[in-house]
């Protein structure tokens, strides 16, 4: 991401991975079994691994090369056939740059998966903050971290060159007893407030007894949506599908959609 500013502060990150906790890694847990999941539909063997993450308590595998999520991402002097980019696109400052390089990694016809957080996640924690803090002192400071829509997703993989790209997401509505305690999950889960820009004094008097206050609940307690976000593309080769050149179809796009309308009222 060149000449622009960071969005996050690195030492900061890495800090908040240090105080995670295993428990707290349970959204990494539900992301490998779903891109194992993904990886099994597909077959082939695979023989040359990379696990890209900054949590080898939950990602690494026998077999493969862990390697650390970085702007610069420290791969071994090896092609792969399968790269695994494990929850860390989200707070990456340069998450196309990390496409691009994995893509650069992969043998001809090689599989590239991703999971991350997207752009639904938190979405009752960041209103609510803005209500809290606009009631409290007036003004917003930025505390939660910006989120990359799915559609967004999509765009980047076809921009750093992936074949036949893929996107879709997973959505986990968890319950919590109050906004102090989704704050200290956050914490556990290394989600905690990373940006470069974040307001480095103490949150103001009074602010956390209004977000309380403001925060929706359902049977008395908070409910909070983590959407995860998974790709998949494949590295550019010769003996995969091709899309259509335009004006190549056999029908008219017209035609095709009054026939499935046709076929949808018989």
């Amino acid at each position: 991401m060149q000449n622009q500013k960071p969005l996050y502060d690195d030492a900061a990150l890495a800090a908040r991975h240090r105080r995670a906790t295993r428990d707290g890694l349970f959204l990494h847990d539900i992301a490998q079994d779903e891109l194992s999941l993904r990886q099994a539909d597909v077959n082939r063997t695979f023989t040359k691994i990379a696990v890209v993450s900054n949590f080898p308590s939950v990602w690494e595998t026998l077999g493969a090369d862990f390697v650390p999520a970085a702007n610069t991402i420290d791969f071994p002097d090896t092609d792969y056939d399968l790269i695994v980019h494990g929850m860390a696109l989200h707070q990456s400052n340069d998450p196309l740059g990390q496409m691009i390089q994995c893509r650069a990694r992969l043998k001809a016809d090689g599989l590239f998966l991703a999971a991350f957080l997207g752009g639904t996640t938190l979405t009752n924690l960041r209103q609510s903050l803005t209500a809290a803090e606009l009631q409290v002192r007036g003004g917003v400071a930025p505390r939660v971290h910006p989120m990359i829509d799915v559609r967004d997703a999509g765009h980047l993989m076809q921009r750093a060159g992936f074949a036949l790209p893929v996107a879709d997401t997973l959505c986990q509505d968890i319950s919590f007893r109050d906004p102090a305690h989704l704050m200290k999950d956050l914490r556990h889960m290394g989600e905690g407030n990373a940006l470069a820009q974040r307001d480095r004094t103490p949150v103001p008097r009074g602010m956390m007894a209004a977000l309380d206050a403001l925060f929706p609940r359902t049977d008395g307690r908070i409910i909070e949506q983590f959407e995860l976000i998974f790709l998949a593309g494949w590295a550019p080769d010769d003996s995969q599908p091709k899309p259509l050149r335009p004006g190549s179809a056999k029908m008219p796009l017209a035609d095709a959609l009054k026939l499935a309308k046709d076929d949808a009222d018989d």
